[in-house]
C-alpha cells in the first residue's frame, strides 16, 4: 500500500459552507420530484432537461421493447432487477421482429435501441434517454452505451426499484419517471475502482456486490489488488503453493483465502454482464513477501521468509541476481500468461510500486522483465507510477498516478515517462482518489471502530475527492494523454464487506462524476462551490437508491440525506 507520512490540516472547504450553498442549488440541479424522493443523476450527464410535462409510468401493462445488437441482454437485466421490484411481468420482446411500442391502461411501453448514429458524436458508451407520458426511449450506438442509459433511468425511478421483492407494493406516486431528455457521453474511456483482496481477502459474493453498486454509477473498469506481502489471492496451476503458503495469512492474522479460477471466471463474467471490465494486478517486483514465502528458490539466499501479517511496505523483492535468473523469468511468464489467459480485457496491472529494498539497478533490471512477460501475454501494462523509471517499458505501456494533487519527489518525471514511450496515464491521487483515507469526521464503522489511514495528507472530505481536476495534476498530462480514472481502496483497515462499502460511498461518486461528466468551464477546470452544492443534492437523491440496494454508506456532513 502506498503510505507516506505527510500530513493534511484542515479540509480544504468547510462542510457548512457547502450545506448552506446546497439549499439553493438543490432545485435547479435535480429533476422534480419522483415520490418522496428528489431524483438526479450521478455522474451528472453531459446535458439534460427535464420539461414541464406528463411522467412516464411504469406498470403492469409495460413491455420492454429491445432492438439492436446485444439489446435483448441489457433490457433483460434491467427487466429482472425490475420485476423483483413492482412485481410486474415486464416482459423483453424483439423489436426488429415485428414488435411495436404501444400505450395501455395508463402506461406505456419502453424501447431499448442499439443502432449507429444513436448516441452523441457515436461515443462507445454514449447514450440519449427520452422519458414522457407516451414511453422511454433509450438509444445508443453500442450495447454498453444502452447499459449505461439504463442507470440513468433507474436513478430516475423512485428508490424502490433496488428492492429485491415486491412485497412493498407501488412507492407514493408509483413507478414513474419524470419527463425528461438526456444526451450523454463519458469524458474517460476508464472509469475505475481498485479492491485490494490481498491485505484482506473478500468473498466471490461481496466482489459481486461492489460491482452492482459500481454499474448504478458507470464505473467500467474494477482493479483487483490480487498479490501483495500479506497474500495471493489467485490460484496458479504452475506455481501450487502461491494460494497454499501463500494464501494463508492477511493483516493482523484474520485468516487467508483465495479464488479459484472458477471463481475468477465468475467474478469476469458477471463484471462483462454490466459492461464492467476486470484489470487484475499481480503487485512485482516489491510486495511479494506472499510469493517469497511459498517459493524459497525465488530468494536471492534460497531461504522462504514468513507469511507476513503486518502493514509495513517496501521490504521485499524478487531476486534479481543472475544465479536466480531462470527460476525468477519462469515465475513471471508462468503466472502473467495464466492470469492474462483467464482475463478477457485488453490489461494486466503488474505494480512496480515502493520496491524499498531493490537497488535502482536491479529494480531497472526486474522491470524490463516483468514488462516483457507482460507484454508476450498480448496485454497492454499497466504499472503504477514508479515504473516509468524505467526507459524499456514495453510499448503502449500504461502508468497508475498515485502521488499527491500537488506531485512530490520524481512522480512527475516518472508519470510523464509513459507518454513519452507511447502509452497513456490513469489519475489516482491519493489525497483525492483513495477510497480508504479517514473521513474527516473520523466516524465509527458499521462494526465499531475506526476505519482508513491518514498518511495521504490527512483525511479526505467529499468535496476534495470532488474539487480536483485530472487533467490538471502533472504538467503534460491533459485529457488526450490520459486513459482515465481510478479510486483504490486498501484493506489494511477494512475486514468486512459492510466496512469496505462504509468508505467508498459516498466517496467513490466524486471519482465517477470527475470520470464520467464533462469538463467544467472554468479555467482551471476544478468545480467551484456551486458545483459541489449541486452535486451534493444529487448524491443525496443517490443515497436513497443506495438505501433500497442495501448499501451501507457514511452520512458525512454538508449532503441534505433524506430520511
Amino acid at each position: 500500500m502506498h503510505r507516506r507520512t505527510a500530513r493534511r490540516g484542515t479540509a480544504a472547504l468547510a462542510a457548512a459552507a457547502v450545506a448552506a450553498a446546497v439549499l439553493g442549488a438543490l432545485t435547479a440541479c435535480t429533476a422534480p420530484e419522483n415520490g418522496d424522493a428528489v431524483t438526479g443523476i450521478v455522474p451528472a450527464p453531459t446535458s439534460a432537461e427535464y420539461p414541464d410535462a406528463a411522467p412516464f409510468r411504469l406498470d403492469a401493462s409495460s413491455r420492454i421493447v429491445a432492438s439492436g445488437a446485444g439489446a435483448a441482454a441489457v433490457a433483460e437485466l434491467f427487466a429482472e432487477q425490475a420485476r423483483g421490484a413492482t412485481g410486474f411481468e415486464l416482459p423483453v420482446v424483439d423489436g426488429e421482429g415485428g414488435a411495436s411500442l404501444r400505450q395501455a391502461q395508463g402506461g406505456a411501453d419502453l424501447a431499448f435501441v442499439v443502432a449507429a448514429g444513436s448516441a452523441p458524436d457515436g461515443a462507445e458508451e454514449g447514450y440519449v434517454l427520452e422519458a414522457g407520458g407516451d414511453g422511454v426511449r433509450i438509444a445508443a450506438d453500442t450495447a454498453a452505451g444502452l447499459f449505461r442509459g439504463t442507470q440513468s433511468l433507474r436513478q430516475l425511478l423512485p428508490p424502490a426499484i433496488e428492492r429485491t421483492d415486491a412485497a412493498g407494493g407501488e412507492p407514493d406516486g408509483g413507478w414513474t419517471v419524470p419527463a425528461a431528455s438526456v444526451a450523454d457521453a463519458p469524458r474517460f474511456a476508464y472509469r475505475g475502482a481498485m479492491l485490494d483482496v490481498a491485505r484482506h481477502f473478500f468473498p466471490v459474493e461481496d466482489v459481486l456486490a461492489y460491482l452492482d453498486a459500481m454499474a448504478l454509477v458507470k464505473l467500467n473498469v474494477l482493479h483487483l489488488h490480487l498479490t501483495d506481502d500479506q497474500g495471493w489471492r489467485l490460484q496458479i496451476d504452475s506455481w501450487p503453493e502461491l494460494t497454499g503458503i501463500g494464501a494463508s495469512t492477511s493483516v493482523g492474522g484474520d485468516g487467508g483465502g483465495f479464488y479459484t479460477k472458477d471463481d475468477y471466471r465468475r467474478i469476469v463474467d458477471y463484471a462483462a454482464a454490466r459492461f464492467i471490465t476486470i484489470v487484475p494486478e499481480l503487485d512485482l517486483p516489491g510486495h511479494t513477501n506472499a510469493a517469497l514465502s511459498a517459493y524459497p528458490e525465488l530468494n536471492c539466499d534460497g531461504v522462504a521468509p514468513e507469511p507476513y501479517e503486518g502493514t509495513e511496505v517496501g521490504f521485499s523483492s524478487l531476486c534479481a541476481s543472475p544465479e536466480r535468473a531462470a527460476v525468477t523469468d519462469r515465475f513471471l511468464a508462468d503466472v502473467t500468461r495464466e492470469v492474462a489467459e483467464l482475463t478477457p480485457g485488453p490489461w494486466l496491472h503488474l505494480g512496480g510500486d515502493e520496491s524499498l529494498s531493490t537497488s535502482t539497478e536491479d529494480y531497472l533490471d526486474l522491470v524490463r522483465r516483468i514488462g516483457a512477460a507482460g507484454a508476450a501475454t498480448g496485454k497492454t501494462v499497466i504499472g503504477w507510477h514508479e515504473m516509468g523509471a524505467s526507459r524499456e517499458l514495453p510499448p503502449g505501456t500504461i502508468g497508475q498516478y498515485w502521488s499527491f494533487v500537488e506531485p512530490e519527489g520524481d512522480a512527475v518525471p516518472q508519470t510523464q515517462s509513459f507518454v513519452e514511450q507511447g502509452g497513456r496515464v490513469i489519475m489516482s491521487p491519493a489525497d483525492v482518489a483513495y477510497l480508504d483515507m479517514e473521513y474527516v469526521d473520523d466516524p465509527q464503522g458499521p462494526l465499531g471502530g475506526r476505519l482508513g489511514l491518514d498518511w495521504a495528507k490527512g483525511p479526505t472530505s467529499l468535496d476534495e475527492a470532488y474539487k480536483w481536476d485530472p487533467a490538471a495534476v502533472v504538467p503534460g498530462i491533459g485529457d488526450d494523454e490520459l486513459l482515465g480514472v481510478a479510486a483504490p481502496l486498501w484493506t489494511e483497515t477494512i475486514r468486512a464487506h459492510s466496512e469496505l462499502e462504509f468508505m467508498a460511498f459516498p466517496r467513490i461518486l466524486a471519482i465517477a462524476e470527475i470520470g464520467w461528466s464533462p469538463r467544467p468551464a472554468s479555467d482551471t477546470g476544478v468545480r467551484g462551490d456551486g458545483d459541489i452544492a449541486e452535486f451534493f443534492g444529487r448524491v443525496a437523491a443517490v443515497g436513497r437508491h443506495l438505501d433500497a440496494l442495501g448499501v451501507t454508506y457514511h452520512r458525512v456532513r454538508g449532503v441534505p440525506w433524506v430520511e
